[in-house]
């Protein structure tokens, strides 16, 4: 089995619009959406839920009101200003750590798991489809994107099927380094602008620390020409291969718009150069 993650040194760049086209263009694939802070593959793909699952992670403390005798001593210890004058608990700002638990003197406070997030499987008509979202405020986002990953590639296995193509989360933090690791190909997705080109060389940087083979695409590269000249020259010395870049189409919003994945909104010049950037990643990843 081939895994290919699709990322960005910063949001915005266009990388699920592309992982979606991906999926359309690749016939059969187990796809994993691992961007689940936002996670929007599924607006393209439209899933049909089969399964979702609860993701606890974290532990959160719980006052018995019953056994409380209201001493005040988990108010005085809590640094996160997460014990309320009433002496209850401010679910957002707990951290979970445990001081108000140790100080109770009549062992009223207790710590469970906190409910993080949700994650789906599914199937869509490119194949099955493994997404999460994290509830609002909660974190652990890297070990939920491993969940998301075990669980597709436990997909594949099961199915047969030889390619996993995996949408991950902007940036260069914990959550990307959980979508990375081990993976058989990155495309790294940029734009033609100053933080575009930044946040390119911060994910290559993390892709050689992992040894994960990368290769770079410049969306929406007719903006700026000078800087998709600057990408390439910089690829160039880095010896990192660069894909056919892809030019600002009034017809991806549209496609968006529409819940489609580009190639099958239309044939107009983004869409041609897709299907380019699908055949080089196609054969850079069989032969890596």
């Amino acid at each position: 089995m081939k895994e290919l993650v699709v990322i960005s040194g910063k949001g915005g760049t266009g990388k699920t619009t592309l992982l979606g086209s991906f999926a359309a263009l690749a016939g059969c694939s187990v796809l994993a959406d691992c961007d689940v802070d936002a996670p929007d593959l599924y607006l393209l793909l439209h899933p049909e839920i089969s399964e979702q699952e609860e993701f606890r992670a974290g532990q959160l403390a719980v006052i018995d009101a019953d056994r409380c005798t209201r001493c005040g001593r988990c108010l005085e210890v809590c640094r996160f200003e997460a014990i309320t004058a009433d002496l209850k608990v401010d679910t957002l700002n707990c951290e979970g750590c445990g001081a108000c638990r140790v100080v109770c003197p009549v062992a009223a406070v207790e710590l469970v798991e906190r409910a993080a997030g949700d994650w789906f499987q599914g199937q869509t008509k490119y194949g099955p489809m493994v997404y999460a979202r994290l509830r609002p405020a909660e974190e652990n986002s890297g070990k939920l994107v491993a969940l998301v990953r075990r669980e597709a590639r436990a997909w594949a296995e099961r199915e047969g099927i030889g390619l996993l193509l995996t949408d991950g989360p902007p940036g260069i933090g914990c959550p990307v380094i959980a979508s990375v690791g081990n993976a058989d190909l990155a495309l790294v997705v940029t734009e033609p602008s100053p933080s575009g080109v930044h946040d390119l060389e911060r994910a290559l940087t993390l892709c050689r620390h992992f040894r994960v083979p990368a290769m770079v695409c410049v969306n929406k590269f007719d903006l700026n020409p000078s800087l998709d000249r600057q990408v390439r020259e910089y690829c160039a010395r880095s010896q990192i291969a660069v894909t056919e870049s892809i030019p600002f189409d009034e017809s991806v919003p549209r496609a968006i718009g529409q819940g489609l994945p580009l190639v099958e909104f239309d044939h107009g010049p983004a869409s041609r150069a897709v299907a380019v950037v699908w055949g080089q990643v196609r054969s850079g990843l069989i032969g890596g």
